[in-house]
């Protein structure tokens, strides 16, 4: 359950990531795009830790 968690969280944090660069493109501060990723990013740590558990059987 909590992989699926995370991998909804990359997926969230993707679209904050692809909106960032939108507004960025259009003049915004670059604070912005660094932001979005550094969420997807933490996402995606979480999800390949998440997986990781998964994989080895551990369930705490």
């Amino acid at each position: 359950m909590s992989a699926l968690i995370s991998a909804f969280g990359v997926l969230a944090g993707m679209v904050l990531l692809v909106g960032a660069v939108r507004e960025y493109r259009s003049g915004a501060s670059v604070v912005w795009m660094a932001a979005g990723a550094v969420i997807f990013l933490s996402a995606l740590y979480a999800l390949v830790r998440d997986v990781r558990r998964l994989r080895t059987g551990q369930t705490t």
